[in-house]
């Protein structure tokens, strides 16, 4: 989990890195939603507890429930993967017969290679 947050956080903020000063304010308020959420985890691992780490968790609680409805907007209905099921399924065919036609072309040695 600490590994996993801390790609996390690191992705976002180099994500932030070439932006301009509209877009940055535009990454703030998920990298804030992000690191609140990374930070109660890793402190809800904690083997024992104080009032001041309770507090913490609190805060980065909040914190967490007032910045996630900015992914929101990235939710997909019933509708929209209705619509990207069939477009899915047609991407994945083209990708298989792809390859089928990569691997025709290839020695027996390179077949069973990619077999395997």
């Amino acid at each position: 989990m600490r590994n996993l947050g801390r790609c996390i956080s690191a992705v976002l903020a180099s994500a932030m890195r070439n932006l301009d000063s509209s877009q940055y304010q535009d990454i703030k308020r998920p990298l804030k939603c992000v690191s609140a959420l990374v930070d109660f985890t890793l402190m809800a691992q904690y083997r024992s507890y104080t009032l001041d780490t309770l507090s913490y968790m609190e805060s980065y609680l909040q914190t967490f429930y007032q910045t996630k409805d900015i992914f929101l907007e990235f939710c997909t209905s019933k509708a929209t993967r209705a619509q990207a099921n069939p477009q899915d399924a047609e991407l994945r065919e083209l990708m298989a017969d792809q390859r089928a036609i990569e691997v025709h072309y290839r020695s027996v040695a390179n077949r069973g290679w990619l077999a395997d």
